[in-house]
């Protein structure tokens, strides 16, 4: 599924707010490669979103260099480059604005990028179909379920046509039931779009469940612990492969060694 060039890339960054004295994030180092599906797992607060915003551009690194992908390439056929983006955000709430209709909500990452208006609505009802909720384009936010909402937010992110899709914990505040659903969905649009993905989540099981790579981010300050390529086999809950992946990510967390002394993180195959 990777491209041998990277997408999007971190060399060795660190953030502190506090002018070097305490730092969030130290000697972080990782690729995005086309086409990956990345899950960046790691506890509440160790500075999961705080990684994205780097590579977003919305927090400058202290220390090290990140390269992302550019506005001007890699646009889809029959799509000009410079009327998209090169990379997108979806929240962990979908932050609609009320007094929107979902189609203008959809539509609202798109100002700027030079379209007329039905240009515009062209492209925002292509992302609502993608999504599975083309009919719902004329109502109001507060007519909308959670998962709903959810599935907003993402066709925003997605009708300006992003390389990389960067997804903050999405899913988290959602019911079980609601949440399984929507990852069958989220992986059957990646499936069908081939975006590059990095989704933050601090669930073992959603990693693996989501992801052709996991990145394990923990430690003060937090730094990548462990990397881990998941197969098919790794997908089922019941299965041992799948058990085994999980302990071991758990272990790749709390930073524990193996039996034999070497750190889990040396190898990304079990």
């Amino acid at each position: 599924m990777s491209d041998a060039t990277p997408l999007a890339r971190l060399d060795d960054v660190g953030l502190s707010h506090d002018g070097g004295e305490t730092f969030i994030l130290r000697h972080v180092s990782l690729n995005l490669h086309k086409g990956e599906f990345v899950a960046l797992l790691g506890p509440s607060g160790v500075g999961k979103s705080t990684l994205l915003r780097v590579l977003m551009g919305l927090s400058k690194p202290s220390e090290g260099t990140v390269t992302g992908p550019t506005d001007d390439g890699g646009a889809a056929e029959g799509r000009s480059a410079g009327k998209r983006r090169a990379q997108a955000l979806v929240f962990q709430d979908a932050r609609l604005m009320p007094w929107r209709s979902v189609l203008r909500n959809v539509a609202f990452g798109l100002e700027g990028l030079g379209l007329n208006r039905q240009e515009k609505r062209e492209r925002a009802l292509d992302a609502l179909r993608l999504v599975g909720l083309e009919e719902a384009a004329d109502r109001w936010p507060k007519r909308l379920s959670g998962g709903q909402r959810q599935r907003v937010g993402v066709a925003r992110a997605l009708t300006v046509d992003p390389d990389l899709l960067l997804m903050d914990e999405p899913f988290g505040a959602l019911d079980p039931i609601t949440r399984n659903s929507l990852q069958d969905e989220l992986l059957r649009i990646w499936q069908q779009t081939h975006k590059t993905v990095l989704f933050v989540t601090h669930d073992i099981e959603e990693a693996l469940k989501l992801a052709t790579r996991i990145v394990v981010l923990s430690g003060s300050p937090a730094g990548i612990t462990g990397e881990l390529t998941i197969g098919a086999e790794q997908k089922t809950p019941d299965s041992p492969a799948f058990r085994m992946y999980a302990a071991r990510l758990r272990a790749m967390i709390a930073g524990e060694a193996d039996p034999g002394g070497a750190p889990y993180w040396r190898s990304a195959e079990i």
